[in-house]
């Protein structure tokens, strides 16, 4: 008998609830058992985030961030997707390419800023192309793995139809890579989010969630601190569980009946 490999339905959003539940209560726990100063309750962040958020400061951080994510994360889906196409059909390339990566994503993508720094300067350029490398990593990778497992007779009956590379590329590799390249596109999504709250933490350029979050710590302001954590928190799960997963499901349906 065959049995369900995750979970639909009710059953997935009662998980997701109980998850959240959970973290609220060890969260609420650790405020009770230590000062107000060092960790404050949930209630006490939950009136700031609602007072703050009615700032037009907030919204200006809020979209200065997501342009930022924006753009880099965008640059990594096209470089990604194309070069690790390119490399199913090259597969000297692909060897080159992949033995590229696995040197360089083992450098932390918060260790390139310094240099970002002194080649473009301050300004919004450094983290965006920060974001952009940490995503491109992952996303280069799931595309080029996925071209592996592209069945070889496929690609010989296309090619004994007169099909060229780009042909070969559009219609053969690309749809068998799909599910692999969206799983990439989230792996990515987790990557670039992370480059990019640590960049605007680093750099302190302008208006940002990470910026702020830095500036609370600054000036130790724990509520400030637990609610920019709190606010990344949820635009991350939002992006990915409503946006990511929403896309998925609607290029993949077939694996979800």
């Amino acid at each position: 008998m065959s049995q369900a490999r995750r979970l639909t339905g009710p059953k997935k959003y009662l998980a997701v609830v109980l998850a959240i539940l959970f973290i609220l209560l060890i969260w609420q726990a650790a405020a009770w058992s230590l000062p107000a100063f060092l960790m404050p309750g949930i209630p006490t962040v939950f009136e700031r985030l609602l007072a703050t958020i009615q700032q037009p400061e907030f919204r200006e951080g809020l979209y200065g961030s997501m342009s930022r994510l924006g753009s880099g994360y965008s640059f990594a889906l096209l470089f990604g997707i194309g070069f690790g196409l390119v490399g199913g059909v090259l597969f000297f390339f692909r060897e080159i390419l992949r033995s590229a990566i696995v040197i360089l994503q083992s450098i932390p993508s918060i260790a390139w800023v310094p240099l970002f720094l002194i080649v473009m300067g301050f300004g919004n350029l450094p983290i965006i192309v920060v974001v952009a490398l940490a995503a491109f990593f992952p996303m280069a990778l799931s595309v080029m793995n996925a071209t592996e497992s592209v069945q070889p007779v496929h690609v010989a009956a296309a090619r004994v139809m007169g099909a060229s590379r780009w042909q070969l590329l559009r219609r053969v590799y690309l749809p068998a890579v799909m599910p692999e390249l969206i799983t990439g596109a989230q792996l990515a999504f987790g990557n670039a989010w992370r480059a990019l709250i640590s960049a605007e933490m680093l750099i302190g350029f302008g208006q940002g969630l990470g910026r702020s979050l830095a500036y609370s710590g600054e000036i130790a302001d724990m509520v400030g601190v637990m609610m920019n954590i709190l606010v990344i928190a949820i635009l991350a799960t939002l992006i990915d569980q409503v946006v990511l997963e929403k896309f998925k499901q609607r290029m993949l349906r077939y694996q979800y009946v």
